[in-house]
């Protein structure tokens, strides 16, 4: 039998030394939520970096080959009971130096095992190979690419390079900068050092609000010498972009490109040095993540807690609760419970992946599933005893924290890639887009299409002929038509109440509020009722008219999405969410609400425009405009097509819509009303659309102001505001050809009118950019409430306060 080192070393090819730029996972598994503290530990490919529970790694063997790992086991300490507690030195809460938030500490140990037979030989020993210990060296000594994805999101913003790193002046004092044993300069501070990137001196950071931190004097030195940039101490490492940069008059982290030939400067060898302090963002990341968002739900009310399949929790990121009360809604759904749990094995979703599982959708998707929906991780949490020194189990669970599936998910996104909290909506509409993405070309995979339907808009022009426009939808935004409310005399009694106790300078008590309340019967009415369109261009009449808009759908989906705007703008263009409950029942029948087509006597109006009409509606550009934008030096066409497709709204407007549009194929082509008009509608953003929508704007004029705007969501709604007569856009002729050809629409998901409710999402804050998302689900016949990690059986289940509304079919 061949010796266990002569094995290891037959198979040093297969071994790699992790380079700075390595993402390397040591924290949990690709294929499942398991970690080091799992009972089979983790085991990390000396190879791609990349880690596998106990029931997993074989499968990595058998698919990429490589059989030497290493294997990490965390082990639980019991707490003595005489442990005195210890004094914090950092605000923060789990990390050291914190406050004592009373989480186990564990014992860490590591192997080497040899697949496929899980030949094992500890680490450390001087017997291994010098590449082998180098390596496992390397790889305990690095961040896990877990946490520097999550740090990276937390970051948000990409740090942008300091306007004064390119021409530091740095000043020679004689300064050598040890390796290690920093003070700073003016203190007895040995930590939370700064090294200012100018004359050398190195100086405590700032103190906390309870005394904690420094003492200011690296702030201090700056206001005093004006030398603006300065790096934090034990952040440096080989992998410089990770050091944490700070500008003083910028008031933010930074990026230095010269960073390496500043620290040259005062002779430190980046290269030899290993990190010992957390960054600014990862010091913010741990205040943050350990922050108690259940305090948020804290009703007083005592919540069973629930275990076992289908009732695994999500640990919140940061800001994540978005993602995890719409991720719990979706697999409550028959076909995103059978695509991704059912019909698919975590191994069958591990072989079909690419060479790295972390970037596949449909892999973390069928982790995620698997997860949630397995109860293999719904299991009451173990804490310690501390006047027993044993490991008891308390009445609530960890959850599973989705952070691979959100960095898939988030990928194409900017903003869901920050740690921001976002509009679910938003997310939720994104989810689809994706999952329909990766399984293009496979409609029977897609569970999306479960939610997807059709939606028809008929144009009466006041000439009696008629257009139909068709398009595609995962979700039936609803208005909310407060006039609808049902408690009117309550209403007008409490605006009494609330003029008199204003008037006496006394504020009303929340148990005195009283909210409109309007039933949801009156929002689907709403979607369907007439609507004027004025300043409609009609073919048949060659000129501009009034015309009445309604909608319909033209077919209805297993899964009822309904979107509540409850968001206004409100000065500033920042999102205000309408104080206002619906009465949602329990069974809806929305049948009159499909469309009927093109009907026997309807004539549609002509799809031609006769040349000299056109002609005379061919779109202008204002001069000023063209005139001070070709002095800049750009073409005279693409500056009068710059004009053209921003309103003229300005040169301002008419610059960003030319910067983004320099490489379109068409950029040369000649100016057209056809060209301007439907092309120029098409190239609008549909998720800014969507946005505005969400704001209460209609679809038209959302396009209108995108266009007019340059596609900048926050000028389109200035637009709209300075606009109050805007409605459909001139130049968008009735035709009777449809947005969405009528193929796409065939075999769409149909069926009856009656939809049970079975989900909804409601939202905790004054708008989409602050607050807390929690779902409720109906399972097997009780409602649950859904709140990140937090999962039990609910009391008092707030049908009339949600954001979104999920209904499923009834069959007939």
């Amino acid at each position: 039998m061949i010796d266990s080192m002569e094995l290891l070393r037959s198979n040093l090819s297969r071994v790699r030394i992790p380079e700075p730029t390595n993402r390397i996972y040591k924290h949990e598994c690709c294929i499942t939520f398991e970690t080091p503290r799992s009972e089979g530990g983790l085991f990390i490919d000396m190879n791609t970096f990349l880690a596998f529970g106990k029931d997993c790694v074989g499968w990595n063997y058998e698919k990429a080959g490589n059989p030497v790992y290493l294997h990490i086991k965390q082990t639980r300490k019991l707490v003595p009971e005489d442990r005195p507690s210890k004094k914090p030195t950092l605000l923060a809460l789990g990390v050291d130096g914190g406050f004592d938030n009373n989480e186990p500490e564990y014992e860490e140990s590591h192997d080497i095992v040899i697949l496929p037979d899980y030949v094992t030989l500890p680490f450390p020993s001087v017997e291994l190979p010098e590449k082998v210990r180098l390596a496992v060296d390397a790889i305990l000594r690095a961040e896990g690419a877990e946490r520097k994805e999550q740090l990276a999101a937390w970051t948000a913003d990409k740090k942008q390079i300091s306007a004064y790193a390119m021409n530091l002046q740095q000043v020679d004092h004689g300064v050598t900068v040890p390796p290690s044993g920093w003070k700073c300069t003016k203190c007895e501070k040995r930590d939370n050092l700064w090294l200012n990137l100018t004359d050398g001196m190195i100086l405590c950071g700032r103190k906390n609000w309870d005394g904690s931190g420094g003492n200011d004097h690296a702030i201090e030195h700056y206001k005093e010498s004006g030398y603006p940039l300065a790096v934090k101490l034990g952040t440096i490492t080989a992998d410089l972009e990770a050091a944490d940069v700070f500008s003083y008059p910028e008031d933010e982290s930074v990026m230095d490109p010269l960073l390496a030939q500043h620290l040259a400067f005062f002779g430190i060898d980046f290269s030899s040095l290993q990190k010992t302090e957390m960054t600014t963002a990862e010091r913010e990341l741990d205040q943050n993540t350990n922050f108690d968002w259940n305090r948020i739900q804290e009703s007083g009310l005592e919540v069973e807690p629930l275990f076992g399949p289908e009732y695994t929790g999500l640990v919140n990121l940061g800001n994540s609760c978005y993602l995890a009360a719409t991720m719990q809604v979706m697999f409550a759904t028959r076909s995103f419970y059978t695509r991704f749990y059912m019909n698919q094995s975590l191994k069958m979703a591990f072989q079909m992946a690419p060479a790295d599982p972390t970037v596949d959708l449909n892999m973390q998707l069928t982790k995620l599933a698997h997860g949630m929906l397995s109860g293999k991780y719904s299991v009451p949490k173990i804490e310690n005893d501390d006047s027993a020194s044993i490991a008891t189990s308390i009445n609530r669970q960890e959850g599973i924290p989705p952070r691979m599936f959100k960095a898939v998910i988030a990928a194409s996104h900017p903003e869901f890639s920050s740690m921001r909290q976002q509009d679910a909506s938003e997310f939720f509409l994104h989810f689809l887009d994706q999952v329909e993405h990766a399984n293009s070309g496979k409609p029977e995979l897609d569970p999306s299409r479960s939610f997807k339907f059709g939606i028809e808009e008929r144009i009466l022009c006041s000439s009696g002929k008629v257009t139909y426009n068709k398009r595609l939808d995962y979700i039936l935004s609803l208005n909310i038509p407060l006039h609808e409310a049902t408690n009117t005399e309550e209403l007008e009694a409490f605006n009494n109440l609330k003029a008199e106790k204003i008037s006496e300078g006394i504020d009303l008590s929340s148990d005195q509020i009283v909210r409109p309340r309007v039933p949801l019967e009156a929002c689907l009415a709403n979607f369907s009722a007439p609507e004027e369109i004025h300043d409609f261009y009609s073919t048949a009449l060659k000129a501009k008219t009034t015309a009445i808009k309604t909608a319909g759908l033209t077919s209805f989906p297993d899964y009822l999405v309904l979107h509540m705007r409850k968001f206004v703008m409100e000065a500033g263009w920042v999102p205000k969410k309408l104080d206002v409950y619906i009465d949602v029942p329990d069974i809806i029948d929305i049948s009159q609400m499909r469309s009927k087509g093109l009907q026997p006597g309807e004539e549609l109006l002509p799809e031609d425009f006769p040349g000299v009409e056109v002609e005379s509606n061919k779109p202008v550009a204002n001069e000023e405009i063209v005139t001070q934008l070709v002095s800049m030096g750009f073409n005279h066409l693409h500056c009068e097509k710059a004009a053209i497709n921003t309103s003229n709204a300005g040169v301002e407007e008419a610059m960003n819509w030319l910067l983004s549009h320099m490489d379109d194929p068409d950029i040369d082509f000649p100016i057209t009303q056809d060209t301007q008009g439907a092309a120029a509608l098409l190239n609008v953003d549909q998720s800014k659309v969507d946005i505005l929508i969400s704001f209460g704007f209609q679809e038209e004029i959302a396009q209108k102001a995108l266009k007019a705007s340059g596609g900048d969501i926050e000028k389109a709604t200035d637009w709209i505001f300075n606009n109050p007569d805007a409605s459909v856009s001139p130049d968008m002729y009735a035709t009777t050809s449809s947005t969405t050809p009528a193929s796409i629409h065939d075999g769409l998901p149909d069926g009856g009118g009656r939809y049970r409710l079975f989900g909804f999402v409601s939202h905790i804050g004054t708008s989409t950019q602050c607050g807390h998302y929690v779902a409720h689900i109906l399972k097997n016949g009780r409602w649950v409430i859904f709140n990140d990690a937090k999962v039990g059986a609910s009391i008092n289940p707030p049908k009339d306060m949600g954001y979104l509304y999920f209904f499923e079919r009834v069959s007939s």
